[in-house]
């Protein structure tokens, strides 16, 4: 379990080793050179050897470090997430199809956290039919407000929103044949507000009329008054981070792992607050708090 820093000093460590090599091999190869030259390329090697040592010592305190955080997480896992989601209800959004080892993932720690089956989890169709979803709530007086192509991303918002508040869902039971692609249960038989949401693109990165649809999707999850998290695995490129951060939803990119199944039920289950956690964001933890309990 390596965070960026680890793999950054890593790499800063390969590349001095690099620069010490061609030093020397130039140093073996300078006959020519005279000693005021063949001087300042040994400080050169010198000081390149000094700071290759000190990235190692860096390298080696982080990688100290990583086993430790391992090694807290898997001695502390269930006592920490016993009961953590106890009673809450937690809803998924794909932006794509739905991945099946993710939501494998995403229902274990739920799972190991206390919490139910997931309230609801949609799959949205991308990219969108925006002339079908015109033509669907053009036809409703209500709803014509959010018809037309400059009008995509208000209505990501608002079926945002929806998604998470549950209850009467006006938006969705009228395009959910046009851009529901996969729903469990059944769509329309869940109604519950949803205590928190968790949101996972799957589709490429969106252009064109679909851009605005799922942008504004993303903030309307994310300005629904719940904790709203985007989740990848460890080893994907979560390609989508930077368009959740810019939606203010928090992240956590190693689900996979037990560390980023913690982090998720911590998030899941505190006041929304953007943040970011994983093995390759500067906190692999959210702060730890203890999951309260009725007294009897």
């Amino acid at each position: 379990m390596f965070d960026l820093r680890y793999h950054v000093t890593s790499l800063a460590a390969v590349f001095i080793a690099l620069l010490i090599g061609i030093l020397v091999g130039v140093a073996l190869a300078s006959h020519g050179l005279g000693n005021s030259e063949r001087k300042s390329l040994e400080d050169d090697v010198r000081r390149a050897q000094n700071r290759a040592d000190a990235l190692e010592t860096t390298v080696e305190s982080l990688q100290q470090d990583n086993r430790a955080d391992a090694s807290f997480v898997a001695r502390t896992y269930n006592a920490l997430m016993t009961d953590r989601l106890n009673g809450k209800g937690v809803a998924v959004l794909y932006v794509g199809s739905v991945d099946h080892p993710v939501q494998s993932d995403i229902s274990t720690a739920i799972k190991d956290a206390g919490g139910r089956t997931p309230v609801r989890v949609y799959a949205v169709q991308v990219p969108i039919d925006a002339a079908a979803i015109e033509k669907r709530l053009a036809s409703r007086a209500a709803l014509a407000q959010y018809a037309g192509d400059d009008q995509l991303r208000k209505l990501g918002r608002q079926l945002g929103k929806e998604f998470v508040v549950g209850n009467e869902t006006p938006l969705w039971n009228v395009l959910h044949t046009v851009i529901v692609q996969e729903a469990t249960p059944r769509f329309g038989t869940s109604k519950q507000p949803a205590d928190a949401v968790i949101v996972v693109r799957t589709a490429d990165p969106q252009t064109g009329e679909s851009a605005p649809f799922v942008k504004g999707l993303y903030e309307g999850l994310a300005d629904a008054g719940v904790p709203a998290v985007g989740v990848a695995r460890s080893t994907s490129d979560f390609a989508a981070q930077t368009v959740f951060q810019q939606a203010q939803l928090s992240t956590v990119d190693d689900i996979d792992l037990a560390a980023g199944k913690l982090a998720l039920a911590i998030v899941l289950s505190q006041p929304a607050s953007r943040a970011d956690y994983g093995v390759n964001a500067d906190n692999l933890l959210p702060l730890v708090t203890p999951v309260l309990t009725p007294s009897g």
